[in-house]
């Protein structure tokens, strides 16, 4: 897994451009910015290889693929057998993220299903992942905030 680095305020002004832009090329980006190319060039790519920009997936919707139903699932696990828990987790499809937590509950499971009996389906494989003590399963009725990194790029492009 490659290391991240801190991003300075030019690298900043640059993801802000590809946020508004994402198709820009390095030219059009450079020009916008009145930084030279092989500037944009190299930071993009030192970005990319650091791990700052993440995949692409992350654009695409679970509706455009026929999932419109978004849950999270809180799982209690044996942490003796949290890597074959989140190895099991990661082989069903409509498991799109998982975080490992602090306090009562060890995971929060981010599903997204086709309708509720695809939901109930999915909560059922969870738990009868061998580890897996108990769940509880939320779903969620609307996204209020999407996800967004905007503001954190104007305060880092501002030098803040």
């Amino acid at each position: 897994m490659p290391s991240e680095r801190i991003l300075d305020a030019t690298d900043a002004r640059i993801l802000l451009a590809l946020a508004t832009e994402p198709r820009a090329t390095v030219v059009a980006l450079a020009e916008h910015l009145s930084l030279s190319r092989n500037t944009v060039q190299a930071r993009v790519a030192k970005m990319e290889q650091g791990g700052a920009l993440g995949s692409f997936e992350r654009r695409i919707t679970p509706n455009a693929l026929g999932h419109p139903l978004t849950a999270f699932v809180t799982a209690q696990v044996n942490q003796h057998r949290l890597a074959e828990v989140s190895e099991a987790l990661a082989g069903i499809a409509e498991v799109v993220e998982v975080f490992g937590l602090s306090g009562e509950t060890d995971l929060l499971v981010r599903v997204v299903a086709a309708d509720a009996d695809d939901l109930y389906r999915i909560a059922g494989q969870i738990l009868a992942i061998p580890g897996i003590e108990r769940t509880a399963t939320a779903l969620a009725m609307r996204e209020l905030v999407p996800h967004r990194l905007t503001p954190l790029l104007l305060r880092r492009a501002e030098g803040r």
